[in-house]
């Protein structure tokens, strides 16, 4: 094969040379040799422009923080978790029973720890000067009474009075009658003064024929014909005189008698005096319902001089003794000093637990709880109320309620125990262990706005956003769980966060490791 020879031009395809290669169209050269050179190009141009413009905008850069998740381990129900010493208190609190009456303790009939029941006496008070009270507001009462009594006859006279006026029907009848009898005489005057009128001119007719008689006739005649002249004309004149006299009498006693009809009808002076003597019976009645309370109020100052237990339970503690002054329910009184002695409810107990810091995190409301005391021979089953807010600085601790379930009735209040603290029972867990994972983000990083707590993250384009989250409790080193909202790949932006805008292009300048972790 190596002598042999071959001629590569028999390889070569015989092609017409017709005129149809020679027509080829000349734009299709155009496109294949620069057209698509040029699109290469020109993406290249374009790659390269949006790279530099980038870098040659003003980004601003930041610092993120990687969400940090822990693992652990669920517990058992059942499984004991941490012990906390404590001591036993009446559940929520003791009974303080007050004397509600200022006073001397005269008696004290209980001991500390003695059963008593509701409404049996505790003690008693010196209650001398409370019977006189009483004695006192029951005679003002009395008199009160009497006061009424008499402005309830005097309402009932006035009414009387008012709905029959027989004083007007009499000062009535007398003016009429008056007045008829005066309209009478004015009616005979006319014929008095005709009367008058005659015997005038028969004394002035006698008088003058005497009078010219005068020799014939002795003077003595003539004279008493005179005077009977005169006396016949001056009771003319008297009887003329009468007539305007009996005329204005009668217009008087005319209005006299409207007036007397007027007020026998308008009766304002009678239907004064019962109104008057109505404000009288209402003015004794409030003085007589003053007095009822007045002796309703000593009555009850005499009964609470006996101090009575106001429910069924057990004396946890004297405070007062007999011959000690208590306030009572005086504004001027302090918080205790009307005390006299505390109760509590023996099957309403619960145990102060102190819960260190660290196990503060494990104490679940309605978790069950295991409590040792030496009064007792068996563990009392409890169950977690609630932590308190009361700290103790000194041993690093935190009040933690547990509340007795049966509580045995050797337990008494201010008993030192220890609390076992159990792990509680979840729907979610099966019969064993299971692992779970917990998000922290430090407290720090998180702000709270008006839609809740939020958080600055950096999202997939290398933008700034705020992101609403669901906290948890809160854990070691200033960290704090993270229930909703986040995930374990979200990165947080821990500077430079107040001058950031929602939706701002961020470049991360470096990634904080140590924010959060122990050291």
């Amino acid at each position: 094969m190596g002598d042999a020879q071959f001629d590569l031009r028999q390889l070569a395809l015989n092609r017409p040379h017709s005129s149809a290669r020679g027509t080829r169209p000349r734009h299709r050269r155009w496109v294949s040799r620069y057209a698509l050179s040029l699109a290469i190009l020109g993406g290249f141009v374009t790659l390269l422009a949006a790279t530099v413009g980038r870098q040659l905008i003003s980004v601003t850069s930041v610092t993120v923080v990687p969400v940090l998740v822990q693992r652990g381990e669920i517990q058992l129900a059942g499984t004991a978790l941490f012990q906390a010493a404590g001591w036993i208190e009446p559940r929520p609190t003791s009974v303080s029973v007050p004397a509600l009456a200022p006073g001397v303790i005269e008696k004290l009939l209980v001991v500390g720890g003695q059963e008593v029941k509701q409404g049996e006496l505790i003690a008693s008070l010196i209650s001398i000067d409370a019977e006189i009270a009483v004695e006192q507001a029951q005679a003002s009462l009395a008199l009160s009474k009497g006061e009424l009594q008499r402005a309830q006859a005097e309402l009932t006279a006035a009414e009387s009075r008012r709905d029959n006026p027989l004083h007007l029907k009499v000062s009535l009848l007398e003016a009429q009658s008056l007045l008829a009898r005066t309209t009478t005489e004015c009616e005979k005057l006319p014929f008095l003064v005709k009367a008058a009128e005659a015997s005038l001119d028969f004394t002035r007719r006698s008088f003058d024929g005497k009078q010219r008689a005068r020799g014939a006739v002795p003077g003595l005649v003539v004279l008493q014909a005179e005077r009977d002249n005169l006396a016949t004309q001056a009771e003319l004149e008297e009887l003329q005189t009468r007539g305007r006299n009996l005329r204005r009498e009668i217009e008087a006693l005319q209005e006299k008698v409207r007036a007397l009809e007027e007020q026998s009808e308008l009766l304002i002076e009678e239907r004064r005096r019962v109104a008057e003597a109505r404000a009288r019976v209402n003015s004794a009645t409030a003085a007589c319902d003053a007095a009822r309370l007045r002796v309703r109020q000593a009555e009850l100052t005499l009964q609470r001089m006996r101090i009575c237990a106001p429910m069924d339970g057990r004396i946890l503690r004297l405070v007062a003794a007999p011959g000690t002054r208590v306030m009572g329910l005086e504004h001027t009184a302090g918080q205790s000093s009307s005390t006299v002695v505390e109760m509590y409810d023996p099957d309403r107990l619960q145990v102060r637990a102190d819960v260190r810091l660290e196990d503060v995190p494990m104490v679940t409301p309605g978790a069950p709880v295991e409590i040792k005391t030496a009064s007792s021979d068996h563990p009392i089953k409890g169950k977690v109320l609630q932590p308190t807010s009361t700290a103790n600085i000194q041993k690093n601790t935190l009040e933690v309620k547990v509340e007795l379930i049966q509580a045995p009735s050797t337990v008494r209040p201010e008993m030192l125990v220890t609390a076992t603290f159990l792990a509680p029972e979840l729907d979610t867990v099966p019969n064993s262990a299971v692992e779970i994972e917990r998000i922290l983000v430090p407290r720090k990083l998180i702000s709270t706005t008006e839609s809740g707590s939020v958080v600055w993250i950096v999202d997939e384009n290398s933008r700034a956003n705020q992101r609403t989250v669901t906290l948890g409790g809160d854990a070691q080193d200033g960290l704090v769980e993270v229930t909703d909202g986040l995930y374990v790949t979200d990165k947080l932006i821990a500077s430079g966060t107040n001058v950031l805008s929602p939706g701002e292009q961020v470049v991360i300048r470096a990634e904080d490791q140590t924010i959060g972790v122990e050291r």
